[in-house]
């Protein structure tokens, strides 16, 4: 895989949230770069454009070059305070084939160490986050760190097609056991859901962690009306491939029932949007609240 970095100095590195994360409980998101070199097709952020603070360049070639925020670290250590909940990153994976050479995460938190934030959580699907888990362990001990790792099929085949930069789904399993056994509380992700043998998947997840699982379908006109959607590259991809299905909200619906329900047969909750990616920004009190109600009030549905 080819692509280009660039660097280039920000005017402000941590930014108040709006629409999903939001409801999800983050007072914040931190986006170490602008554009990812994982190329994923379906990728809602391209389609966000200048609203994602992007520029034509970035969703006129996205995948093909990032431009990391040189000043970050500087910029970080200025804007950090106790109170905040922080979602690591909406617009970038902060762990793209583009950081093992830049090595921005690692110097980031740094920052993060020396002046934790109230929660922090990092959205993934790269195992270079393993590079920095002594990193990742002094931060955990400091504050509520989440890792949200993200594994969208059982399908290796289907995996090529949609999202080939990025790694088999049998490495990305390993990484959430070795995340986990070093005491990093890390989510299973499923998202987006990419066709997938709905019940495997989950399958998948339980025997890799020991929380509750967080899921999302494809991005779809249909129920959302405005905002980020899916990159017409994956919609081609599901249609020349017989998976036009998966972005249908009815089938959609479906599959998801089918997966909370294969989920509570093993003890663990399966939901998705704000209301499953809030577990991310919850404090160990809140978890423990959170379980206490699920007992005495049965699980609750998607």
């Amino acid at each position: 895989m080819r692509f280009e970095i660039y660097r280039a100095e920000s005017a402000s590195i941590l930014s108040p949230t709006s629409g999903f994360i939001a409801q999800a409980g983050f007072t914040h998101s931190l986006s170490p770069a602008r554009n990812c070199t994982f190329a994923c097709t379906y990728c809602y952020v391209p389609t966000m454009r200048i609203y994602g603070g992007l520029k034509p360049d970035d969703w006129n070639h996205w995948g093909r070059f990032t431009t990391f925020k040189s000043n970050a670290p500087s910029l970080l250590r200025a804007s950090l305070r106790p109170h905040q909940t922080i979602y690591c990153s909406p617009l970038v994976d902060p762990y793209q084939p583009a950081e093992e050479t830049e090595c921005m995460m690692p110097r980031l938190l740094d920052e993060l160490i020396a002046r934790p934030p109230h929660v922090f959580a990092i959205q993934t699907r790269g195992p270079l986050i393993l590079r920095d888990l002594a990193r990742l362990e002094r931060l955990a001990a400091r504050t509520t760190l989440r890792v949200s790792f993200s594994i969208t099929t059982d399908s290796e085949r289907v995996r090529r097609l949609y999202e080939p930069h990025c790694a088999p789904t049998p490495k990305r399993l390993e990484t959430v056991r070795r995340l986990r056994a070093a005491g990093i509380a890390v989510y299973a992700t499923l998202a987006p859901l990419l066709p997938c043998d709905p019940e495997a998947l989950i399958d998948l997840a339980v025997d890799a962690t020991d929380r509750d699982i967080i899921g999302d379908p494809f991005h779809v006109r249909a129920v959302k009306k405005c905002g980020a959607t899916t990159r017409d590259a994956g919609v081609r991809i599901s249609r020349a491939q017989g998976f036009s299905e998966w972005h249908d909200p009815a089938f959609q619906a479906a599959v998801v029932e089918r997966m909370r329900q294969r989920a509570a047969t093993a003890g663990r909750r399966f939901a998705t949007g704000p209301q499953a990616f809030a577990w991310l920004a919850e404090t160990l009190a809140e978890i423990d609240n959170d379980s206490n109600c699920e007992r005495s009030f049965g699980t609750i549905g998607n």
